[in-house]
């Protein structure tokens, strides 16, 4: 028979939640980061290179609760001193519109297709597949190809139902003291819950 004293600390470590800890991989070259908080999994990775005065970080979300979650750009943010937030996709899109080249065309959907496709099972219901297969046409000019690039590959607002699962670019902005994603940490805030990933 246990001493009543530490039967007491056993059921008390059992009633506590356990904290969501962040689980560290890699695929095909790809270093990949996963965390599950309620029954909303998130994965991230850093995409090679950047486009214009973006950094890039490839993001993909999975509603495995029984809750609807509001997925957006914005709620996620790189944080080195002072946490920089994602654009919304409106906003990338506008921007590439005005500035992009035909090197950002094949850098964004190389480079995007690259991650996506290294982590394993992965297949999202609301995402990149379903927005390429409508962005493109031939004949497009270079700064609307990249527009729609940009539109497939960035991730958009989306609310999540159970079971449903999306995926994205979050275009972080360059700023004076941010001229690369190094160094710093990606945060997000969903529902009052707060995924926060590890250093790279």
């Amino acid at each position: 028979m246990l001493p009543l004293l530490l039967r007491a600390v056993l059921l008390a470590a059992f009633c506590l939640p356990a904290t969501a800890q962040v689980i560290e991989y890699e695929a095909n070259g790809h270093k990949y980061q996963t965390l599950t908080r309620k029954g909303l999994t998130v994965i991230i990775t850093h995409l090679s290179g950047h486009v214009h005065d973006f950094g890039l970080i490839q993001v993909s979300v999975s509603n495995g609760s029984d809750m609807y979650w509001t997925v957006r750009p914005q709620d996620f943010a790189y944080v080195r001193t002072e946490p920089v937030h994602g654009l919304p996709e409106k906003q990338v899109v506008d921007y590439l519109l005005d500035k992009a080249s035909n090197s950002d065309v094949i850098g964004l959907v190389s480079n995007y297709e690259s991650s996506l496709y290294a982590i394993p099972n992965m297949r999202t219901n609301n995402g990149y597949e379903q927005r390429r297969r409508s962005a493109f046409s031939a004949g497009m000019p270079v700064r609307l190809k990249a527009a729609a690039a940009a539109s497939a590959i960035a991730l958009g607002s989306t609310r999540l139902a159970p079971g449903q699962s999306t995926d994205g670019a979050v275009f972080i902005p360059y700023s004076h003291d941010l001229k690369a994603l190094t160094g710093g940490h990606v945060i997000f805030t969903c529902n009052g819950e707060t995924f926060e990933f590890k250093t790279e």
